[in-house]
């Protein structure tokens, strides 16, 4: 096993060797739900009564947001409570609420700028601009992956890529199979999920053979350059793929899965993929990050009431399915379930400007100065509820979390300090958290 130092270790030739953190961890592998497009807070995980109050009406000039928008917006999803803990949540997510006390709820997100590109950057790379390497890629830089022939980092979106593309699960200055593979998971033929997966034109031996030719020669031509670590990449990548053949098509393949299991998970795509989900994990992919979607398919600017409860129908239950079978299994207690968007909408009805091709009246604008994530298993505590935003759900106002204090908690959750998890680059060693971050240490067991 080998340790990693604070200045960075080893080359990329040791990416797929299990790492020792820097402390005992709670969580051993992390499955990352992105709502991408910005979930409505106030419609799921935070009830606003007062809202109702407010309807039509301005709200105090405290709560004035970038854009101009309109009067107090009430949800029009009834709140209940559940579980022991009896936290509310909105009908929007009835199956996932059966799951509240293994949850936890953080009321008090806030992030940077309320656009959709760079904000979903900051919550996976933690900046909103640079090219930084992407939370995936830290965490299998950090801890290797515990299977050879995965990768260790697999990003599933159906239908073609979010908001900001690949950039989102990018390896940037970290070596480049750290880098999150991505899946198109819209199919469920394996050949369409990993393309060439199979080859239809050579033996697996042939293929041997013209891979161990193709590494020699690499290797001739990686000598007279000073080992450089960009062609050991690529010599790892061949590798891979062709070891991918053997437990890829298994891996992705959920049709051996029994009955009563594909009817708990649902025959959506978002349900599905979410068994893929389960089954990479089991098979020692260490981070797996799910997608909604395209573009940003929360980003209900409009008819947030229909728009909403057509996309949580298609994921409740495979979330929630998830949950459950994690758990009945044991590998919830050391899987980190970590589900967020980019940022919160406004309590306030979005209106028109010039330019802006939205104003039917009935949508809510972007919101980063308060919103909800929430996570469970990997040493968070169940039922519980921390922080909160303002009385109409503008702004975190108890007990904030920056996107920042967010991703150094996971890390803390598996194992590493964040300011010690570094790569030197350019010159200096650089992290996930930059200088910022502070792990929430009322959320951990």
């Amino acid at each position: 096993v080998v340790n990693v130092k604070a200045s960075g270790f080893a080359s990329s030739s040791a990416t797929h060797i299990p790492q020792a953190p820097h402390h005992a961890a709670k969580a051993k592998r992390v499955i990352h739900i992105f709502l991408n497009g910005g979930l409505s807070h106030v419609d799921s995980f935070d009830p606003k009564p007062l809202l109702k109050k407010y309807e039509g009406k301005e709200l105090p000039s405290a709560y004035e947001t970038e854009r101009k928008t309109g009067g107090g917006f009430p949800s029009r999803f009834k709140f209940n409570k559940h579980g022991e803990s009896g936290i509310e949540v909105s009908e929007l997510f009835p199956k996932v609420a059966e799951c509240v006390d293994d949850m936890c709820i953080i009321r008090s997100m806030h992030t940077n700028i309320p656009a959709h590109g760079p904000s979903t950057l900051m919550m996976n790379c933690g900046n909103n601009q640079l090219a930084r390497p992407s939370l995936g890629s830290w965490v299998t830089y950090g801890l290797g992956t515990e299977n050879q022939n995965l990768p260790g980092f697999v990003t599933l979106c159906p239908g073609g890529f979010p908001t900001g593309g690949a950039p989102n699960w990018q390896s940037a200055f970290l070596p480049s199979p750290y880098q999150g593979s991505y899946i198109d998971s819209q199919h469920e033929d394996v050949e369409k999920l990993v393309k060439n997966i199979k080859s239809h034109y050579s033996s697996k031996e042939g293929q041997r053979q013209q891979l161990d030719l193709l590494t020699e020669l690499n290797y001739l031509h990686q000598k007279k350059r000073q080992e450089d670590a960009a062609l050991e990449a690529r010599i790892q990548s061949f590798e891979l793929a062709y070891r991918m053949q053997f437990e890829a098509t298994d891996a992705f393949d959920v049709h051996d899965e029994p009955e009563h299991i594909k009817e708990m998970y649902g025959t959506s795509v978002q349900s599905r993929q979410m068994l893929i989900a389960r089954r990479l994990l089991e098979r020692g992919v260490r981070f797996v990050q799910l997608w909604h979607g395209p573009g940003q398919p929360w980003d209900s600017h409009d008819d947030v009431e229909v728009q909403h409860k057509r996309l949580s129908g298609q994921c409740d239950q495979g979330i929630a399915a998830l949950l459950k079978d994690l758990k009945q299994r044991g590998m919830l207690d050391d899987t980190l379930v970590v589900c967020t968007g980019e940022f919160g909408r406004t309590p306030t009805v979005e209106i028109a400007e010039p330019g802006i091709s939205v104003a039917k009246g009935n949508g809510r604008d972007h919101n980063h100065h308060g919103f909800t994530a929430w996570m469970a298993g990997g040493g968070v505590k169940g039922g519980h509820i921390h922080g909160a935003t303002d009385d109409f759900g503008f702004k975190a106002v108890d007990k904030p979390v920056h996107v920042h204090d967010l991703h150094a908690t996971i890390l803390h959750l598996l194992g590493f300090d964040h300011e010690a998890l570094t790569y030197r680059h350019a010159g200096r060693d650089f992290r996930l958290t930059d200088i910022h971050g502070h792990v929430v240490t009322d959320i951990l067991t």
